[in-house]
């Protein structure tokens, strides 16, 4: 008969975590993922079906609002694709971050009674969210083919780097999720604020308008936003616009990773004590 042993060791270091501790509980990673989409979706007539319909919605508002009125979609593409792309991409990382930011609030009940790696419900969490994204992601690539039939898009071989901005999206939507949350468990202002910074954030990415609007001079901070580079290389590899320049990429990959550095330190110092301010 197999024995099983669990020890239980006091957190010391300042970046700690037990990627080996973490892959032991891939099983309850799964029934998180399992909970979390089925709740999300529970007791509506329509089911996961909003997730398409949202992003559709939210397209059609930019595409008459900043394409139409303000003129503000690029040129030589059809605006409610270019809005669609930025949409889905967007999507997918801010409902990561505004998720990951209730992990400790919203799950103390659980957090409180068991052990089991903390770090497992926001990498759960960012997950779940990878399923909307695939669902969404597919619409996006029906109505593309449907547009490259027409000659009205030119997808190249940057798709290729679509995984890579998958999982810099998922670490970014984490390390700063992991963030709010940890300084939510003491300042609840914060919990206030995450969706009206969430859509500051989302003006600040070219999501509703050409990146060429933005003045040369003012690029180099610009682009010290992580998700205006991914949003660009999505664009310029699916629709054909734009132009790739690897330092800006390089440099949205090192605020990335600072980010979740951060994050990760943060989240540790908190777990060890956010039973007593929850």
């Amino acid at each position: 008969m197999e024995k099983f042993e669990t020890v239980v060791k006091p957190k010391t270091g300042w970046f700690d975590i037990n990627i080996k501790e973490v892959w032991q509980y891939r099983d309850l990673i799964t029934l998180f993922v399992h909970r979390n989409f089925v709740s999300q979706y529970k007791q509506t007539i329509l089911g996961p079906a909003w997730a398409i319909i949202q992003p559709l919605l939210t397209t059609v508002v930019f595409t008459v609002v900043f394409g139409s009125l303000a003129g503000l979609a690029a040129d030589g593409v059809p605006s409610f694709l270019f809005y669609l792309s930025g949409t889905v991409v967007w999507t997918y990382f801010s409902t990561c971050l505004t998720q990951t930011a209730d992990t400790f609030t919203g799950n103390a009940g659980i957090l409180g009674k068991v052990y089991f790696p903390r770090i497992v419900m926001p990498i759960s969490t960012v997950m779940t969210n990878l399923i909307s994204f695939a669902i969404q992601f597919a619409m996006f690539i029906m109505l593309l083919i449907i547009y490259c039939v027409k000659g009205a898009v030119h997808p190249n071989a940057y798709m290729l780097f679509l995984p890579l901005l998958v999982i810099q999206m998922a670490m970014l939507g984490l390390g700063t999720g992991v963030i709010v949350s940890a300084l939510t468990t003491k300042y609840r202002d914060l919990k206030m604020l995450v969706s009206f910074g969430v859509q500051l954030w989302m003006y600040a990415t070219p999501v509703t308008y050409d990146i060429n609007i933005i003045p040369q001079k003012y690029m180099g901070l610009y682009m010290l936003n992580p998700m205006t580079s991914i949003i660009n290389i999505f664009r310029q590899a699916f629709l054909g616009i734009g132009n790739i320049e690897i330092s800006y990429y390089l440099i949205s990959w090192g605020v990335t990773l600072v980010i979740l550095f951060i994050g990760v330190i943060m989240f540790n110092r908190v777990e060890k004590t956010f039973m007593d301010t929850v």
